[in-house]
């Protein structure tokens, strides 16, 4: 039975806002049809009734705790880098922790970032978008290598897309197969896959099988949407390897997906690990509920 009481983390949170779509500039830029260079969401043909928008006179960081509360959200992982980020981590500190996104093309650059976000904000994880990067990045380029050597040094996951891209951008750079080659190379790293792993799901759980540093978490997918493959191997052999995202206010509004969950066909042994024991232990992170 799904436990609404559980205190959930979010591995996968923001803030809604008034310009939302000069967030994506980088990707209209990539993309080479015409209808996403006049959509204000790169993957909007994908969704619904995105709720990433701010009425006049709303705070964003308010807007996004008022949500928590009402779907029993009680941590969520958010990105280092805007004004709402700040002010959140500063007047909600244990509503909210920092990760740090990457583009591995300034190699120097990004481990310089990512040891100075740690030591001044105690960052619990790197993020990173291969397909994303100008110019992609495969997940097991040389590139990325430095950067998944500081993760294992600091001590922290380092969190990459998985499978075809919502951008209409090519997706290669994604194919799960490539953690494979990262997860050899690097023992010691927690590497946790978002964004679906779509269409190699069955592959991602083979790895996950293969690997223990391997991880997935369901960001950008409304429950009832939960890939197969991924409620099978929870329900199975995978109950320490799948956690909850959610993709608030990017693409899903946490009304929606708290409605979905109890719908999902998890054991009952698998509710607590999903929603809040496994991320607490693959990032480090310990929370009231």
């Amino acid at each position: 039975m799904y436990p609404s009481d559980v205190g959930a983390i979010d591995l996968m949170i923001g803030f809604p806002s008034r310009d939302a779509e000069r967030h994506y500039d980088n990707l209209r830029a990539m993309a080479k049809d015409a209808e996403s260079q006049t959509m204000a969401f790169p993957a909007e043909y994908m969704f619904k009734d995105v709720p990433n928008q701010l009425d006049d006179g709303r705070d964003p960081v308010a807007e996004t705790v008022e949500a928590m509360d009402r779907n029993g959200v009680a941590v969520g992982l958010v990105s280092l880098g805007n004004e709402s980020t700040r002010a959140a981590l500063e007047h909600h500190p244990t509503r909210f922790v920092p990760s740090l996104e990457v583009d591995p093309n300034d190699i120097g650059g990004a481990v310089r970032r990512i040891r100075d976000a740690h030591a001044e904000h105690g960052i619990k994880a790197v993020t990173t978008f291969p397909a994303g990067c100008n110019p992609q990045v495969s997940v097991s380029d040389r590139r990325y290598y430095p950067i998944y050597q500081t993760c294992v040094d600091l001590d922290i996951p380092i969190v990459a897309n998985a499978g075809i891209a919502g951008p209409r951008v090519p997706s290669d750079c994604q194919n799960v197969m490539h953690f494979d080659q990262v997860c050899f190379d690097f023992p010691e790293l927690r590497i946790v896959m978002r964004h679906g792993a779509e269409p190699w799901e069955d592959l991602a759980v083979k790895l996950m099988l293969k690997w223990p540093g391997l991880y997935y978490m369901t960001s950008a997918f409304a429950p009832k949407y939960y890939p197969r493959a991924i409620i099978d191997y929870a329900n199975s052999r995978g109950e320490t390897k799948i956690m909850y995202a959610g993709y608030y206010p990017m693409g899903l509004s946490l009304d929606r997906i708290f409605a979905e969950m109890p719908d999902v066909p998890f054991r009952d042994h698998v509710w607590q690990p999903f929603l809040r024991e496994n991320a607490e232990r693959v990032f480090g992170l310990e929370v009231k509920p």
